[in-house]
């Protein structure tokens, strides 16, 4: 299996699986650099994965469905491009010979899900959509803190060394407000140089872990002392309670510059 992040737009990546001369690409907000890796690569495309129905990962579907014939799997409950099978959380899919356990994760949608599958090259591997985002999370667009809460906590559950293929190269920006959220935080600091690092040379500072993220992101931290206090002195009276120390810190970084 190799994975591969293709760059589209100015800050999003379409995540393709290839397995031999057989793919699958997850999110594809637009055909073009799918379509030129299938024929660099000389795949066939196998499978379209949707987490949810914003157009910057969907806009391309219809074309490459249309030019391969891939099967498309997206979200039971969302506007999606049609025709494809429906998904929710507790269904197993297969894809390229691996099972992925679809899970529901509402809040930066309503009807978002994510794909895990537990072994992949001897690691599991996360497919997160706009969810989890390393050192950051996606805004509540259409649903509340408290459910946004609970999917970063399921997802926050899953083994230390899942990869988390998130969909943006947000890392930067993301681990600029962390850091103000905990700058004390050791782990944070050393994982800002890297990612620093990458992006000098020009590389993608995905896919991160979720023990990394444990460690570093903020919004999967709302029940650590230091980013409880730091939620509190930046809006006082919010409330110390992990889902209110979330609400603070997303409203906090929506405003963050």
């Amino acid at each position: 299996m190799q994975l591969l992040a293709i760059p589209a737009f100015s800050d999003n990546y379409v995540w393709m699986l290839r397995d031999g001369q057989r793919a699958l690409v997850v999110d594809p907000g637009e055909a073009g650099g799918v379509r030129d890796t299938l024929a660099r690569l000389g795949l066939r495309l196998d499978t379209i994965l949707i987490t949810h129905h914003h157009a910057d990962h969907t806009g391309g579907v219809a074309e490459l469905r249309e030019a391969t014939g891939a099967r498309v799997l997206g979200p039971a409950f969302e506007t999606l491009p049609e025709p494809l099978a429906r998904v929710s959380g507790g269904e197993r899919v297969q894809a390229l010979g691996l099972d992925f356990e679809v899970i529901d994760v509402p809040g930066h949608t309503a009807g978002h899900i994510a794909y895990h599958c537990a072994q992949v090259d001897g690691r599991p591997l996360l497919f997160c959509g706009d969810t989890l985002f390393s050192g950051g999370c996606g805004r509540l667009f259409e649903g509340t803190p408290a459910q946004m809460h609970d999917s970063l906590a399921r997802l926050a559950a899953l083994p230390g060394d899942t990869r988390v293929c998130c969909t943006h190269e947000y890392t930067l920006s993301n681990l600029r407000f962390a850091l103000a959220v905990e700058p004390g935080n050791a782990a944070l600091q050393a994982y800002q140089q890297q990612c620093e690092a990458l992006r000098a040379r020009g590389e993608p500072t995905l896919p991160s872990s979720i023990e990394t993220e444990r460690r570093i992101n903020p919004f999967l931290r709302s029940n650590e002392p230091a980013v409880v206090q730091a939620a509190l002195s930046h809006a006082p009276g919010s409330g110390a309670d992990p889902v209110s120390v979330f609400a603070t810190l997303r409203e906090w970084k929506n405003v963050f510059r």
